[in-house]
């Protein structure tokens, strides 16, 4: 992993979520600048803004890290949540997705 690693992968997400440099700087509370400087290669965030840009892409620091993953946002969430079921309503859950797979 490098520097430039993390400035593309924020460039990539924030790409993906159609925002610009100056909304997402705005929407994390920063200057106009702030996600121009990341790209640009004059700063990298610090821990606490890196955790506050996972946040903001919805996606856990792993899944920024994880440059393999096919999976959409939105089916990791979906995975990630199913953990704090039960066992039986887990299975009620796949078993629905098998049944609409079939259609």
């Amino acid at each position: 992993m490098t520097e430039d690693f993390v400035r593309e992968r924020i460039t990539q997400l924030r790409l993906e979520k159609g925002v610009s440099e100056y909304q997402m700087s705005y929407d994390l509370g920063h200057s106009r600048g702030y996600v121009y400087n990341i790209s640009s290669g004059k700063a990298l965030p610090p821990m606490r803004e890196f955790l506050a840009i996972c946040d903001y892409f919805e996606i856990t620091p792993q899944q920024f890290f994880d440059e393999g993953s096919d999976t959409p946002p939105l089916v990791q969430k979906a995975a990630e949540e199913m953990k704090y079921l039960r066992e039986s309503d887990q299975l009620m859950i796949l078993s629905f997705i098998n049944r609409l797979k079939e259609k």
